[in-house]
């Protein structure tokens, strides 16, 4: 390290923060956003801190105090999204991308039970986008928390995958 420090330092003229600069294993370091796995054959991956900062910014977007309609907390979110995926998109860890899209697709459920607050409201917003009365009735007097219910498969059923897309949610794996 030292050897490398002096040549950045007399030859380049650079200076060389010392609090980022080290010499380390690639998976014991980030770089830009970015780890890699361990094992035989190292792969990009998105860095741990780079994860919380991401769902912390999605549960800013869709949290329940914002007062702004559904189209435009999707609308906000798909733009971060897209931002996002294009910087991110190409690690090389898919599971990761997929395990974080089914996170925010049942955040956005979660907000959408939420601000239909009531049970009566529930039902009715359920029936009119397929489901069957008893179902919906179940569903809609759930005593279960948003975060809970958003797991269900009626709610998964009344937002599918398919509608939250035709909304303009973008996927964060392949490329839609």
């Amino acid at each position: 390290m030292e050897s490398v420090k002096r040549f950045i330092t007399a030859k380049l003229k650079l200076k060389v923060n010392e609090s980022k600069s080290a010499v380390a294993k690639p998976q014991e370091r980030k770089f830009l956003g970015f780890s890699f796995t361990s094992g035989k054959e190292l792969k990009r991956k998105i860095a741990p801190k780079a994860i919380d900062r991401f769902k912390e910014r999605v549960r800013e977007i869709t949290r329940k105090s914002k007062g702004k309609s559904m189209e435009k907390m999707v609308e906000e979110l798909a733009r971060y999204l897209r931002g996002w995926r294009g910087y991110f998109g190409f690690c090389e860890t898919p599971s990761m991308l997929k395990g974080l899209d089914s996170w925010i697709r049942r955040r956005v459920r979660s907000a959408f039970w939420r601000q239909w607050k009531t049970g009566r409201k529930r039902y009715a917003e359920l029936v009119r986008r397929g489901v069957s009365g008893t179902e919906a009735a179940k569903t809609a007097s759930s005593r279960r928390g948003p975060w809970r219910v958003s797991q269900s498969p009626t709610l998964d059923r009344a937002l599918s995958n398919a509608y939250l897309a035709s909304l303009g949610l973008p996927s964060l794996v392949g490329g839609r």
